[in-house]
């Protein structure tokens, strides 16, 4: 699901900074009311370049407009985004003023970068095998790229369970890294330690994998996910094939499942409800996480045309605006094991477990389940804002991990 970070600052921004001594990484802390947002800026002098970073929203190598570079001072800005940096070397530091519309902040920057802890991340050599592969979505003729991984003593004639990894919305690499965490990484490493394998893939026009993200929908995702499947089906070597997506990723499991194109589904965070109705709770629940008391937004249309003035009317967002999710889940009768956090703020259990216990099929080996604590992206988080990820240390939450490779191998 994309990450609509609700802000009255919304920093997408960009800084700049100077000249050889300002050449390479520097990092500031911007107050932004109740936020408080870790920015880096990527100096590459010769190239007159500066990209920034905002670590709490993911935002990576964004670029700036240098409008003037002395030699101890600098002014940038993002146009687009009415945000507006000017500052000047002093003691060692660049200091200086940000600017976004009506809002002003000192931000002050001192050499060095953000090093993450990331306990959860595998590192190799890994105690099992992995395989650089290709597959191709023919009705598309899009190549797309991925790491097939296999169980630790991985004999062909197991015919082990295999899953399909499917990311969140947004264009994402194999891993589904999101604010400097690597969840799938962290989930195909668990799974082949515990009999499982799987195969994560890079989004169309992400990573090796090739294509157009931004002129595509959820359906065109479906059918890379598709492609996927028939991919691991292909090879023979497998026993049950299934989905495990994540929020988009959840939503085409279901989507895949009514199809019957795959033997069991694993729904993180996946929506089951009206999309525009989610929308409505997504946003207003985003919003008072970040500090707003009233909600912003109070009927679909609206919900609409504010995700439209955020991030622009796309094909994607019209399509999965009207989604209604109950119609595939009422199709969707292999077994299911549909996760969510109490804490998600995204695809909030509050209107999507309703939706999934009235309209998921009966199965004695559906497992519907709401973990306390958890955000959306499974982590422990206490209040489940977003901009908290990045800190987090935590990647995707032990029990979860248990859980599902403890119903894909009772299958």
């Amino acid at each position: 699901m994309k990450t609509f970070i609700i802000s009255l600052i919304l920093i997408m921004s960009s800084v700049c900074s100077w000249a050889q001594v300002l050449d390479g990484t520097w990092k500031g802390t911007l107050k932004a009311g109740p936020q408080t947002l870790t920015l880096v800026l990527n100096i590459t002098k010769v190239e007159n370049k500066v990209t920034l970073d905002v670590v709490e929203q993911g935002a990576k190598d964004m670029p700036t407009v240098v409008n003037a570079l002395t030699a101890d001072s600098l002014n940038i800005s993002i146009p687009q985004l009415t945000l507006h940096y000017a500052g000047k070397m002093s003691g060692g530091k660049l200091k200086g003023i940000f600017m976004q519309q009506a809002f002003t902040a000192p931000l002050v920057f001192e050499s060095g970068s953000v090093v993450a802890n990331r306990p959860q991340e595998p590192k190799p050599p890994y105690p099992y095998a992995t395989e650089e592969v290709l597959f191709w979505n023919y009705p598309e003729n899009i190549l797309l790229a991925g790491t097939l991984t296999y169980p630790i003593g991985y004999e062909e004639k197991g015919k082990v369970p295999v899953v399909l990894m499917v990311t969140g919305s947004g264009q994402q690499n194999r891993d589904e890294e999101l604010f400097g965490h690597k969840p799938f990484l962290v989930i195909a490493d668990w799974l082949a330690r515990h009999g499982i394998a799987s195969l994560r893939y890079d989004d169309r026009g992400a990573g090796a994998s090739l294509g157009d993200h931004h002129l595509s929908t959820t359906r065109e995702f479906c059918f890379d996910a598709s492609a996927g499947i028939d991919y691991l089906r292909g090879r023979n070597k497998f026993g049950p094939i299934g989905i495990l997506g994540h929020s988009e990723g959840g939503a085409i499991g279901y989507m895949l499942a009514s199809e019957k194109k795959v033997d069991f589904v694993v729904s993180l965070a996946g929506p089951a409800c009206k999309i525009e109705d989610m929308m409505v709770v997504q946003i207003n629940s985003l919003a008072h996480a970040q500090g707003l008391a009233d909600d912003l937004v109070h009927s679909p249309k609206e919900a609409y045309d504010f995700l439209k003035g955020q991030t622009g009317e796309s094909a994607w967002l019209n399509y999965f605006f009207q989604l209604d999710m109950a119609e595939y889940v009422r199709k969707t009768t292999c077994p299911v094991l549909a996760l969510g956090g109490e804490r998600d703020l995204n695809v909030p259990v509050s209107i999507n477990v309703p939706a999934l216990k009235e309209n998921l099929p009966d199965n004695p080996r559906n497992i519907i389940k709401t973990y306390p604590g958890l955000s959306h992206m499974f982590q422990h988080n206490p209040t489940g804002n977003p901009l908290l990820s990045a800190t987090i240390e935590e990647t995707f939450a032990e029990e979860v991990l248990k859980d599902i490779s403890d119903f894909i191998n009772g299958l």
